[in-house]
C-alpha cells in the first residue's frame, strides 16, 4: 500500500520534519573545554532521493554538520551539533536550519541548548577509546578540575553502559581548585563495534548536580567473509541457487541472520558457536530480470558491522517483453509523477502501517 501526503493534510515542511525523531536536545550543564554534541537522526522514508542544501546555525555557541546530505530510500543520515564549550562560557541555545531542495523545497528546525560551566574542565575533554582489538579491552584515564576555593565534591560516576568500569581517585585538594584522577576501563568481553555513550559526574554541587563526560572508541574484531564477491552467474526466471561463503574469527561465535534490501537472499542462522562457519547463501530469482547486485550484510552475535559486506552477482535471464499497454503493467514514470502531490513526497511502502 503505497500512501501520498496531500498538500491540505502536510505543510510545506511537514514532509521534511517527519523523516526526524528528535527536533530538540538540552545537553544539561558540561564542562569548559569538553566534547559536547548530539547527533539529529533522520531517515528517508519517502519513494523519491532526498537531498541536503546545508545547515546553518543562529548562534556561534553551535556548529552543526550533515554525515550525509544524499538519501535514497530507508537510508539514513545525521545533523551532528557541537556544543563549542571552548569558546563560549554560561547558558546557551541556538536553532539549526537544515535546508532540504528534493524531491521539494522544506526547511526544518532543531534547537539545542546548554550550560557551559567555566570553573570544570577535562584534560582531555573526553575518553577516546581510539580502536580496541576485540577481547583486549582497554583504560583511560581524564584529569577533573575545579577551580574554587569551596569544597567540591564528586559523590558518584554512572554510566548506562555494562562494559564500563570506572575508578576515581581521592581527591588533590589546595586552596585554589580540587582535582580528580579519572580512570576508564572497557571491559574485554565488550562486544564488537563503536563505542558512543557517557559518564555522569555526581556532585555535591546544588547548581550542577550531574556533568556528563563523553566516551568514544571503537572494538574491532578480527572477522573475515570469504569470498567477497559473490558471483552466481546466469539464473533462469524464478529458480534458486545457492553457494557458500566461509565467516572466520580469531574467537568462536555465532551467526544470527543476514540482510540484504529485498529479501532475495536468505540463509539459516548457525547458533553453534565456533571459529569457522560455511553459509550456503540462497538467492530466489522469483520475478526479477536482468543484472542483478545486492549487497549481503551478515549479522554476529560479535556486534554489529563487524562482518565485510558480501556483493552477491546474478545475471537472471529475461523473459518476452509485455506489451506496452498490457493489462497490469506499471504506471509510466511520467503518469506516476503527474499522479503525485507536488506538496509532499509518496511514503514508501514500509514506512506506512497497513490497516
Amino acid at each position: 500500500m503505497v500512501a501520498f501526503l496531500c498538500p491540505t493534510a502536510a505543510p510545506a515542511a511537514e514532509w521534511a520534519k517527519k523523516m526526524f525523531t528528535v527536533t530538540s536536545h538540552n545537553f544539561g550543564t558540561v564542562a569548559r573545554g569538553s566534547k559536547t554534541e548530539y547527533r539529529f537522526v533522520f531517515k528517508n522514508i519517502y519513494e523519491e532521493d532526498v537531498h541536503v542544501v546545508g545547515v546553518r546555525t543562529s548562534c556561534g555557541c553551535t556548529s552543526p554538520v550533515v554525515t550525509q546530505r544524499d538519501l535514497k530510500t530507508h537510508e539514513t543520515s545525521e545533523v551532528v551539533a557541537t556544543f563549542n564549550t571552548r569558546t563560549f562560557l554560561g547558558q546557551h541555545g541556538a536553532t539549526l536550519t537544515v535546508t532540504f531542495d528534493k524531491p521539494y523545497y522544506a526547511e526544518v528546525q532543531l534547537r539545542v541548548a546548554g550550560n557551559i560551566r567555566g570553573d570544570v574542565s577535562f584534560d582531555p575533554p573526553f575518553v577516546d577509546l581510539g580502536n580496541v582489538d576485540l577481547g583486549s579491552g582497554a583504560e583511560r584515564k581524564v584529569r577533573v578540575t575545579r577551580v574554587g576555593g569551596s569544597p567540591w565534591e564528586i559523590k558518584d560516576v554512572r554510566s548506562a553502559n555494562p562494559s564500563f568500569e570506572v575508578m576515581l581517585s581521592k581527591p588533590a585538594r589546595s586552596s585554589s581548585q580540587t582535582a580528580y584522577d579519572l580512570t576508564l576501563r572497557l571491559k574485554p568481553d565488550a562486544p564488537a563495534g563503536y563505542v558512543k555513550g557517557q559518564l555522569l559526574l555526581v556532585t555535591d554541587d546544588p547548581r550542577a548536580t550531574q556533568i556528563p563526560m563523553d566516551v568514544e572508541g571503537r572494538v574491532i574484531a578480527a572477522v573475515t567473509v570469504s569470498p567477497q564477491l559473490l558471483a552466481l552467474g546466469s539464473v533462469q526466471p524464478g529458480a534458486t541457487v545457492t553457494k557458500n561463503v566461509v565467516v572466520r574469527a580469531t574467537r568462536e561465535f555465532s551467526i544470527t541472520g543476514i540482510a540484504c534490501d529485498d529479501g532475495c537472499l536468505s540463509c539459516e542462522p548457525r547458533t553453534t558457536p565456533a571459529k569457522v562457519h560455511i553459509l550456503p547463501i540462497t538467492f530466489a530469482a522469483g520475478e526479477l530480470q536482468g543484472r542483478i547486485e545486492r549487497k549481503l550484510q551478515i549479522t554476529t552475535d560479535l556486534g554489529e558491522g563487524v562482518v565485510p559486506a558480501v556483493t552477491v552477482q546474478a545475471e537472471v535471464e529475461q523473459t518476452a517483453a509485455q506489451p506496452a499497454d498490457a493489462p497490469g503493467t506499471k504506471q509510466s514514470a511520467a503518469a506516476s509523477a503527474a499522479a503525485t502531490p507536488a506538496a509532499a513526497p509518496a511514503v514508501a511502502e514500509s514506512a506506512v502501517a497497513t490497516p
